[in-house]
């Protein structure tokens, strides 16, 4: 009762503040790309403070989410995405898959907090050993998610979406305010267009959004995709962090799951999206291993260098040279 009471009290705050606190979150995740570099220890307050507004943010995203289910006037004025449908169908119909998906996303934005935390505090071998022990987490993490989808239908509903939980889909300031007047509500004009301009996935239940993964070629693609970060970290780990095997190894994967996996219609727009998404993360590989340390980094110091006395330039230049240093030394930076 007294929990409740004060989420009751925490939500009226938040409601009545919805303006001054989306612009503080905002004007703080600014912050802390200009923060590393400009003092000690300036990475580890800008990650701490990046994720400390994560998990405000999820705490946030679910409370106004409760909000708007409770007013049934509220109309948004755009429908909500294929990803957030999805995914709030699957938090809806299962607590579990709920649960083990925010703490996916959980780990997911401390991770590199606690990268930190350990360079400083234990051994170079003892932080590493407790990074794969993490990726054990996330990939077991994973495979519960999948085990859930398992037992609610025949097979697995597609590929898993990342993130696995519904994103904020609008501007905080804009919902009503916790007041005795009407919800606003679009015109009639719109009222009447926007049911109208319909896709396939519009008319599709929210659970149906993906197609089930059926074929063996399809489940192997799946767990070569949620297995490769585990593989790349205990590869760095046995072999030198200079070694090319790791990467390598990583890319092997990468390109047999987008080999193995199938080719979705045009209809199937979440899932066409999803993969569109594990196509653009091949770019992060210019950021790790031996591609970087030979080609990546390389060209980006010269760029530094040669921007220094440039205006504007000079200042992303600067930028550069203070993440540099941070890519070399912290795995979560830039890990798959």
């Amino acid at each position: 009762m007294a929990s409740s009471k004060a989420e009751s009290g925490y939500e009226a705050v938040l409601l009545n503040n919805l303006p001054v606190i989306s612009t503080l979150e905002s004007s703080l995740r600014s912050l802390t790309w200009f923060l590393p570099g400009r003092f000690k220890d300036a990475e580890l307050a800008s990650e701490a403070l990046a994720a400390s507004l994560n998990l405000v943010s999820m705490y946030h995203d679910t409370l106004l989410s409760k909000v708007v289910q409770r007013d049934p006037k509220y109309r948004p004025l755009i429908p909500s995405s294929l990803h957030t449908r999805f995914t709030r169908a699957w938090s809806d119909k299962n607590a579990r898959y709920k649960w083990v998906a925010r703490a996916l996303e959980l780990i997911r934005f401390t991770e590199l907090v606690l990268e930190m935390t350990l360079r400083r505090r234990v051994s170079p071998r003892a932080r590493w050993r407790s990074v794969v022990l993490l990726e054990i987490i996330k990939c077991v993490v994973v495979s519960l998610l999948l085990f859930f989808a398992l037992s609610f239908c025949v097979s697995p509903d597609g590929p898993l979406l990342s993130p696995p939980i519904p994103e904020r889909e609008f501007d905080p300031s804009t919902l009503p305010a916790p007041t005795d007047t009407p919800s606003p509500t679009i015109s009639s004009a719109e009222d009447y267009l926007l049911p109208k301009a319909l896709t396939p996935s519009s008319v599709k239940p929210s659970h149906s959004l993906l197609t089930p993964l059926s074929s063996y070629r399809d489940w192997v693609a799946e767990i070569l995709y949620i297995i490769r970060p585990l593989v790349y970290v205990s590869l760095l780990v046995s072999d030198n962090r200079r070694s090319s095997r790791p990467l390598v190894t990583a890319l092997i994967l990468e390109v047999i799951s987008r080999n193995l996996r199938r080719a979705p219609p045009p209809s199937a727009a979440l899932e066409r999206s999803e993969y569109a998404r594990r196509d653009r993360d091949i770019v992060w590989y210019l950021l790790r291993g031996s591609i970087w340390e030979a080609y990546t980094k390389p060209k980006l110091e010269s760029f530094a260098d040669m921007t220094a006395r440039t205006p504007l330039l000079g200042l992303f230049g600067a930028l550069i040279k203070d993440w540099v240093p941070l890519i070399d030394e912290y795995y979560y930076y830039t890990a798959p």
